[in-house]
């Protein structure tokens, strides 16, 4: 009996961009790091690109690629987002496909998948087709090869969503068993009823589609699936390895395949150290004969469907009612609060689906005049997605351009077919998944249809929004602050809305803190700085200048004239207007200029004010990177004021401290508070310095623990595992050095003697450069060491006890 195994990880975030911006903005919600993409990347798919596999005493004696050997998705919008933020992993993503290739009689272990995440039954047929056109073509751009499989969002299926795929050449997707009906033999006879999740998951099935096409179908072993994602399975790997043995049937002599499909952040982030479970069960199964490791187009191949299958249409893997919890309160959610209900689902649904229906006559119409088709356009604006660079504008524009077109007439095509990328956008899955109005997610697809109705209204000249926002209205928040949905929008989406005066504003304003160049960026913004005025008094700074400002995006672009007078605080007066003409622009400020040169800074803002009318801006027209970044500059002297306050009575009473912890007495409050202040912030920056001093950190920390203060784990492990990072690069730069592995050596050494939570403070980078070195450096040092003497004694010596300190194995 031939037996095989395939794992498939969906790996997916919903796209977390500001639409203005086309960059992800500061989430304090995943602190400490940046955004919940590079927080999920940390705990998840950078785990899986390295993953452990353990000894019985604990020690690391393989680090291996996952992805190398599970089948798997990412989303497309993640993909895109990794490229640029975590080239390292997506490089480890990208490139493995190729070498399962090799190992898979040349199928790919990657699949694709529809491009943001829409649930397909949902989504008209117009759309369906873009959205698995969109994967395909992206996948293509990444991965060098055509697509075998398509992974279903949600694996939400319909006839009509099967026969789109198939129709692109998609050989087969992924299924739950209870989203099959009946099978019978390929050859014909009875059907039988499977229901319920019956189905036999051990081998793919055909399903005959109305236009006479067909489509493969693997439905995955549920209850393992179960297990792990909800059952606690992954705590071992050894325990994960014999689940999956035992799934196979020592009746069947016919060939067998047990696979199960779970969200890919299983492994890492939703469960710790899962994907060292995953790594240790596929490497058991494989060194132990148990199974041959395959992914599913290998397995069609080989072993082709003997029955078909109907499915039930309108069905999912995350919804026990249908499609449902995408459009009503069907009672699926994420249990955030019990006394919470979905009922905003449904008239959030009918005003996405209004909007949409809305925008598509006047895309069509204003199209025509522009492009040969504006469906066939909006296609193949993929490609301009994926490569914005001016050629490929060019080129985009030279194929589906109507006639040639001028420069107003470029803009007004791009922005038609910006409008289209985002009225996609707002239908992404997440919007409706979790289970509050206000949560980040549906926050972000309302953003998605603001930007769609801005580019609405510069395009059509009517006012949709107002239509929008009184069918938002009907659906109600859960939380009261917020009310509904229109107020909503206006707290969350109006605020964040960006034209090419606010990216003039927000740059003028980000200059007074970081100075400026003749060119800058402000991230899909690029601006040409024609000129600048920078006057000073004290802490009152006046800045005024011209600058040409373009949208990578839609290429319009504006010249604009600003000024803008910051008090040293957090008081800002300023605005935007249209440049004028050189003489007009002079006068202005001529004219200012003088007024501030006396100290009359009540007239300099009168001037401003009627210079730039009511296009006034302050510190909060800043993207909120910027903002912090500023925020941290004004407060910088305050705080600096309060840490020696701080720093005065925790020194003065230093002593007395120690006295009434000798005396086992608790510490008075006010002495409390000034100790954990200034412990924390003199760990932080001891942890951050270019070579940490062991000796003040050791003294810093016993005196943490004899006052019992509170540390922040969560910010002091963060900047400790930096300094890990960046010293292990060193050690790959020079690795046969003994300094700059005696540096890192001696920082492992104090991280593990943190009287810190343990999760707190992760080796994972220090243990992949080391396990590196340890592969390409270690043994050349090793049989050289009796030409080379005491230095090369001296660093085996000192590597193999780090090596014991990152419980790695040596030899």
């Amino acid at each position: 009996m031939e037996r095989y195994v395939c794992i498939h990880g969906h790996f997916y975030q919903p796209p977390r961009e500001n639409p203005w911006l086309e960059a992800i903005e500061l989430q304090v919600s995943a602190y400490p790091y940046h955004d919940w993409n590079e927080r999920i990347t940390a705990e998840c798919y950078e785990p899986n690109a390295s993953s452990r596999i353990l000894d019985e005493e604990g020690r690391i004696v393989m680090i291996v690629n996952n992805y190398a050997h599970v089948s798997s998705n990412v989303g497309p919008t993640l993909l895109s987002w990794m490229e640029h933020k975590a080239p390292s992993v997506y490089q480890a993503i990208v490139d493995v496909d190729g070498e399962s290739q090799g190992e898979r009689s040349g199928h790919g272990n990657a699949l694709a998948q529809p491009y943001n995440h829409l649930i397909m039954p949902l989504a008209n047929g117009r759309d369906k087709h873009t959205q698995a056109l969109w994967g395909i073509r992206d996948f293509e751009h990444r991965f060098g090869r055509r697509p075998e499989g398509m992974w279903l969002p949600e694996t939400a299926v319909d006839l009509e969503t099967l026969e789109v795929l198939s129709e692109l050449g998609i050989r087969l997707t992924i299924l739950a068993p209870h989203q099959a009906g009946r099978v019978r033999p390929m050859a014909g006879g009875d059907w039988q009823d499977v229901g319920g999740g019956t189905i036999d998951p051990s081998t793919p099935y055909e399903l005959r589609l109305p236009s006479g096409r067909s489509m493969a179908l693997f439905f995955y072993n549920e209850s393992i699936a179960r297990a792990v994602a909800f059952e606690g399975l992954l705590s071992s790997g050894d325990a994960f390895a014999r689940r999956i043995e035992g799934a196979f049937s020592g009746e069947n002599e016919r060939p067998q395949l047990v696979h199960i499909a779970t969200d890919g952040e299983t492994y890492g982030h939703h469960h710790r150290h899962g994907d060292m479970a995953l790594a240790y069960a596929l490497h058991s199964i494989e060194s132990h004969d148990i199974a041959r490791i395959t992914n599913y187009a290998e397995y069609l191949d080989r072993y082709p469907p003997t029955h078909e299958v109907e499915i039930v249409e309108n069905t999912s893997w995350s919804c026990t009612h249908g499609v449902e919890r995408w459009r009503s309160n069907c009672g699926c959610n994420a249990g955030r609060n019990p006394r919470w209900n979905q009922a905003w689902r449904e008239p959030l649904r009918r005003t996405m689906d209004w909007l949409r229906d809305q925008l598509a006559p006047r895309f069509e119409e204003k199209g025509k005049g522009l492009l040969k088709d504006p469906w066939a356009a909006r296609d193949d604006y993929i490609w301009v997605i994926l490569d914005r660079s001016p050629e490929s504008v060019e080129r985009f524009l030279g194929e589906h351009a109507a006639r040639p077109l001028n420069e107003a007439e470029k803009i007004e095509a791009l922005k038609l077919l910006e409008l289209q990328r985002q009225a996609m956008l707002m239908f992404t899955s997440c919007g409706w998944f979790f289970d509050e109005l206000s949560g980040l997610e549906t926050v972000q697809v309302i953003q998605y249809a603001g930007r769609a109705i801005q580019l609405a209204t510069e395009l059509f000249g009517d006012d949709i929004e107002e239509g929008f926002l009184k069918l938002l209205e009907e659906a109600s928040s859960n939380i009261r602050a917020y009310g509904n949905g229109r107020r909503i929008y206006e707290r969350f989406v109006r605020p964040a809305m960006v034209d090419l005066p606010k990216v003039a504003a927000h740059w003028a304003v980000n200059s007074l803190f970081e100075g400026y160049n003749e060119q800058a960026r402000a991230y899909c913004y690029v601006l040409d700085i024609d000129d600048y005025v920078l006057r000073e008094a004290g802490r009152v700074r006046l800045a005024m200048g011209r600058v040409h400002v373009s949208s990578e995006i839609t290429h319009e672009s504006a010249d604009l004239c600003f000024g803008l007078l910051h008090f040293g605080d957090h008081n800002l007066s300023g605005g935007v207007r249209a440049y004028q003409g050189d003489d007009a622009y002079r006068a202005m400020v001529h004219e200012v200029q003088e007024v501030f040169d006396v100290a009359d800074f009540p007239e300099v803002v009168r001037l401003i004010d009627r210079h730039f009318g009511s296009s006034s801006y302050s510190l909060r027209n800043l993207f909120r990177d910027e903002q912090r970044k500023a925020l941290e500059y004004i407060l910088e002297s305050t705080l600096s004021d309060i840490e020696a306050v701080y720093r005065g009575v925790f020194d003065q009473n230093c002593p007395l401290m120690r006295f009434l912890a000798d005396l086992g007495q608790p510490l008075p409050r006010a002495f409390r508070a000034a100790a954990e202040f200034i412990l924390n912030i003199d760990l932080r920056r001891a942890f951050e310095e270019e070579d940490p001093d062991i000796d003040r950190v050791s003294a810093l920390l016993d005196s943490a623990e004899m006052w019992q203060v509170e540390m922040d784990t969560a910010g002091l492990g963060y900047a400790l595992e930096h300094t890990i990072e960046r010293l292990s690069q060193e050690l790959l730069a020079q690795p046969t050095e003994f300094a700059p592995l005696q540096r890192l050596a001696g920082v492992v050494s104090m991280a593990q003697s943190l009287p810190f939570d343990p999760l707190e403070v992760d080796f994972a980078k220090a243990q992949n450069a080391y396990y590196s070195v340890l592969q390409s450096t270690y043994p050349q040092v090793r049989e050289g060491a009796e030409r080379v003497g005491e230095e090369a004694e001296a660093w085996l010596s000192l590597f193999r006890e780090l090596g014991e300190r990152l419980s790695v194995w040596v030899e």
